[in-house]
């Protein structure tokens, strides 16, 4: 039975204006060590750095390395990274972080226009292509056509996309196979974690002719000020021709169920985005395949990907007594590294 689209009242609702947005301030610490190294190995290093955006201001306060640093970033999504590299390994750790400031807006969906909002051609042809995990024909397509037949607008598609896999998915990471952002999987399985609800959404919308978009970073728990956070989290955009891009968080809207239209339209200010895309060659360019996705540190020893990294990541929410600090770049307590780099934004 054809599903009935639902209006779109949500989105009105939270384009009354950029006034009602939120806004969090944190400074956020991103560590790892590359363990085990045997000696004489070569080593290469890529760190992704979180750059400012429409709704992200992120500033560098630090970065030191056990080798030294160097700013690069890649062509195809334009995201930004930290290389650092040795031909031959001297010690049995390397040890690398970065601390940031952030002040990170509420991503409320742009209020609609008469004109339509102009999309460049070259993206515009990428965010509708298939990626490796991320087909855009066979059963994602065909769940897609039967889902969005009565939809009218992209944005009535988009929304018919969205109810499917919030009422078709499961936030389950129990066993094998879930992470990967693997869409055969999730549709499956129907369940998984954001990766997994993001890319069956991103397949279903390009299936349709809707260009979309994975973007990944870190969340902030929104009870707590200061804490360990454990991982990534991931999210995503959809283009809609009289609004540009608008944000839906499927999986966020899993676990808040109160929050379901919310989630379309809207990325809370709880987060810090790092990077934008899937199948990732970085710069200068890995020996082994694309990257999946980049959000944690990616290392290769003697030209193999390397997966003894310790990480370990935690945010603090700013008053404004530690923005003064951070604004005068007083760090109390920091160490020197053997090498220091301060980057500015990019």
């Amino acid at each position: 039975m054809l599903r009935k689209v639902a209006p779109l009242p949500v989105i009105a609702c939270l384009t009354l204006g950029a006034s009602a947005q939120q806004t969090r301030h944190f400074t956020f610490h991103y560590e790892f060590t590359v363990r085990n190294i045997a000696p004489g190995v070569p080593v290469r290093v890529w760190i992704p750095l979180a750059r400012s955006d429409e709704f992200q201001i992120v500033r560098v306060i630090s970065t030191s390395g056990d080798l030294p640093l160097k700013k690069t970033q890649e062509k195809e999504y334009g995201n930004w990274m930290l290389y650092a590299s040795t031909a031959k390994a001297t010690r049995p750790e390397y040890k690398f972080s970065a601390d940031y400031d952030v002040v990170r807006r509420e991503h409320l969906s742009p209020q609609a226009t008469v004109k339509a909002v102009a999309l460049p051609e070259r993206e515009r042809q990428r965010f509708l292509e298939a990626d490796k995990l991320v087909p855009i024909t066979g059963l994602p397509a065909d769940l897609a056509a039967k889902e969005t037949a009565n939809a009218a607008t992209d944005e009535e598609k988009a929304r018919a996309i969205y109810d499917y896999v919030l009422s078709n998915m499961r936030y389950d990471k129990s066993g094998t196979g879930w992470g990967h952002g693997d869409t055969l999987y999730a549709c499956s399985a129907k369940k998984g974690n954001c990766t997994d609800f993001h890319s069956l959404f991103i397949s279903m919308a390009r299936s349709q002719h809707i260009p979309a978009r994975f973007e990944i970073g870190f969340p902030l728990p929104a009870d707590k000020s200061s804490a360990e956070v454990a991982g990534y989290h991931c999210w995503a955009e959809f283009y809609a021709k009289q609004r540009g891009w608008v944000p839906v968080d499927i999986s966020e809207a899993w676990k808040h169920q109160e929050k379901r239209d919310y989630f379309f339209g809207t990325h809370d200010d709880n987060r810090v985005q790092f990077t934008v895309g899937r199948d990732l060659i970085l710069n200068p360019p890995q020996a082994g395949a694309p990257l999946n996705y980049f959000v944690y540190p990616y290392v290769e020893v003697e030209g193999k990907e390397y997966i003894n990294v310790a990480n370990s990541f935690s945010f603090r929410d700013v008053n404004n007594a530690a923005a003064t600090q951070i604004s005068t770049g007083v760090r109390g307590g920091a160490q020197p590294a053997a090498h220091h780099n301060g980057v500015v934004n990019p």
